[in-house]
């Protein structure tokens, strides 16, 4: 049986629960959904403390976990997988319909054959995979690359001497580096993001929002099976893991869900964090803190997916005084991991935050993250120097979800800058440097894929000129579509 709150707990009053707050085996299980929590996190991180490192939590209506709130715990739960593995198939309260499958918590839950669901030999095929295609990336070229997408964003919104980065910038900028790391034409992109942020969202959608994202991504396999080129999905296709249409599926789905969604939440987090925090006063591009500095901070203080990294024990364990039953669901909270009180030490400089993960299922797409992440915020500040927010940061708003820490809006003001390329993106096109992330060995500075690019099953051996030929329609396409919103 669960033990007993602790003295000086809501529990302990014998009053019905207040706002935020629902009724648990436990007693009182602070609520990760809607607004209030979303609001103030902190807040509910600080109450669940009360409990010890781990604490009873209601994810969505009736579905009921634990959180890890300790960073010490946390890291002990990350590296033991023989104790807390993390396959969803293990989750008792699923399996017995106790928990709905039609809960908007259970996409971001369920069992799918990737590296994050899976443990032992299973998860090492697909970790293997996964890892070796994203070694394919050329990280040099993948900042170039990023340079010039966010040039081309920053042209839309910079004459116009304000803008809502949230939706101009920080999620365009993934989408338009993603869906050329996948191969993804112009029609699929818009499903994909806006199923991804529906299942992180946790909404009322999120089960249509996983059907979507299902259909949309088989057919791209489909597509790529067919015409396989010098993209990640055809990697992963050819990879000797052999990968069937459902596995590949769900490493599409992990690398999209770790790649476009918490990278916007991420490059906005940081962004905030630079508008608003008085170490970043005055001018930005001589700020008392490098770019790389203000990004670990908002990985410690605001990491974009806030609670995550579901295990399920094995059999029934006390941590810190806490009953946790066999195959319940405890979720790894790495924004109240990283906020610990008991945790000392000097942040600035220090990457030992939890906002990646850690141990065999920590995040195998951290470096281009961080690539894609700083490289946008240095490119905004270095194209558009004195920016400001346009409201009072208190007035900022938080979108609601357990999993996530994402802003609804970021609105700001500048002076109107001269865009560097022309309203087609002609000029951006030319000078569009395409597939040179695309494999590791290539030279950054030739022109993708050229003969640097292995002329096997993942790669079509194009030459410089059909390369940018090739570009142009799903580069205007998308200037065509944001244009028209």
């Amino acid at each position: 049986m669960p033990t007993s709150p602790p003295p000086g707990c809501p529990a302990h009053s014998g009053q019905s629960p207040e706002p935020g707050h629902a009724e648990s085996l436990y007693g009182t299980a602070e609520s990760l959904y809607g607004p209030e929590f979303a609001a103030d996190p902190s807040a509910v991180y600080a109450r669940l403390r009360a409990y010890g490192p781990v604490a009873p939590v209601e994810i969505s209506p009736g579905v009921h976990a634990s959180l890890v709130t300790s960073y010490a715990t946390a890291l002990e739960i990350l590296r033991n997988t023989e104790t807390f593995p993390r396959d969803p198939r293990r989750w008792e309260a699923l399996a017995d319909g106790t928990v709905p499958m039609d809960s908007p918590v259970v996409p971001m839950m369920m069992y799918r054959p990737n590296p994050m669901y899976t443990d032992g030999e299973e998860h090492e095929r697909f970790r293997g995979a996964v890892s070796d295609t994203l070694e394919r990336l050329n990280p040099h070229a993948l900042r170039t690359y990023v340079e010039e997408s966010a040039d081309l964003l920053i042209d839309l919104f910079g004459p116009e001497g304000e803008a809502e980065l949230l939706s101009e910038y920080c999620a365009r900028l993934p989408l338009l580096v993603f869906n050329q790391l996948f191969g993804c034409p112009p029609e699929l992109s818009e499903p994909l993001v806006k199923s991804m942020a529906a299942l992180l969202d946790a909404s009322e959608d999120a089960v249509k929002a996983n059907d979507v994202l299902t259909e949309t991504l088989l057919a791209l396999i489909r597509l790529k099976r067919a015409e396989p080129g010098a993209d990640i999905t055809s990697w992963l296709l050819a990879h000797p893991a052999r990968l069937t249409d459902e596995e590949m599926i769900s490493q599409l789905v992990l690398l999209t869900g770790a790649g476009v969604e918490p990278v916007k939440n991420l490059i906005c987090n940081a962004l905030r964090l630079l508008l608003s925090d008085d170490r970043f006063a005055g001018d930005l591009s001589g700020g008392t803190m490098p770019v790389d500095e203000a990004l670990d901070e908002a990985l410690w203080t605001d990491p974009p997916l806030a609670n995550y990294a579901t295990h399920f024990p094995v059999r029934d364990v006390t941590i810190g005084g806490h009953r946790v039953a066999r195959g319940t669901p405890v979720l790894i909270s790495m924004a109240a991991a990283n906020n610990d009180p008991q945790l000392v030490s000097d942040r600035r400089g220090n990457r030992a935050h939890l906002a990646f993960g850690a141990g065999p299922h920590a995040c195998p797409a951290k470096d281009p993250a961080r690539i894609i992440a700083s490289t946008a915020v240095e490119k905004l500040l270095d194209r558009v120097p004195d920016i400001e927010l346009t409201v009072d940061p208190a007035q900022l708003r938080w979108r609601p979800g357990p999993f996530h820490r994402a802003l609804t809006a970021l609105p700001v003001r500048f002076p109107p800058i001269v865009a560097k390329y022309d309203a087609t993106g002609a000029t951006a096109t030319d000078q569009y440097p395409g597939g040179n992330a695309w494999n590791h060995s290539a030279d950054p500075s030739t022109s993708p894929p050229s003969s640097s690019t292995p002329k096997d099953v993942t790669s079509t051996g194009k030459g410089r000129g059909s390369g940018n030929a090739d570009q142009r329609p799903w580069w205007n396409s998308l200037i065509t579509w944001w244009r028209g919103r």
